[in-house]
């Protein structure tokens, strides 16, 4: 194949994708829009959740921040829902399975397969701790490492 179609070919690819992810998220999350914090009485911290967050309840802020959903910036009210009962999810302080199968369907079909049914996810994935929600990728790990 000539360069300058497999730089064509590859745009196409990338442009696809980039449409597909874009569409999912629209999809996945319907009304989700930062529109809260009224209970702060401060709108100008208004879906800011880390910095208020980071002085009442550091810990969990922490966690969050470091997490892979931090890192991927998914926001709190994304599986949280809005503190003013607005958006696309009833506030709540402990999502569900159903709030977590809006993103990870496919991997809580896998995990019921093998393991059973269970109602909680944060049983064995904490939602805001460690780079892979829990030790899941602490497992994956060789025992041992070398150093360079």
């Amino acid at each position: 194949m000539k360069p300058w179609k497999l730089c064509i070919v590859s745009l196409l690819a990338a442009g696809t994708l980039a449409g597909a992810y874009f569409t999912y998220v629209a999809w996945a999350f319907p009304d989700v829009r930062c529109e809260a914090a009224r209970h702060l009485d401060a709108p100008q911290m208004e879906g800011d959740c880390y910095s208020c967050h980071m002085k009442t309840t550091a810990k969990v802020a922490q966690e969050w921040y470091e997490s892979k959903h931090g890192v991927t910036l998914v926001r709190c009210q994304t599986c949280h829902g809005m503190p003013d009962g607005k958006g696309s999810l009833p506030f709540t302080r402990n999502p569900g399975k159903d709030v977590c199968a809006r993103c990870h369907s496919l991997a809580i079909e896998r995990m019921e397969a093998k393991f059973g049914r269970s109602d909680d996810c944060a049983s064995c994935h904490p939602h805001h701790q460690s780079a892979m929600h829990g030790n899941a990728y602490e497992y994956r790990q060789p025992a041992s490492r070398t150093s360079l």
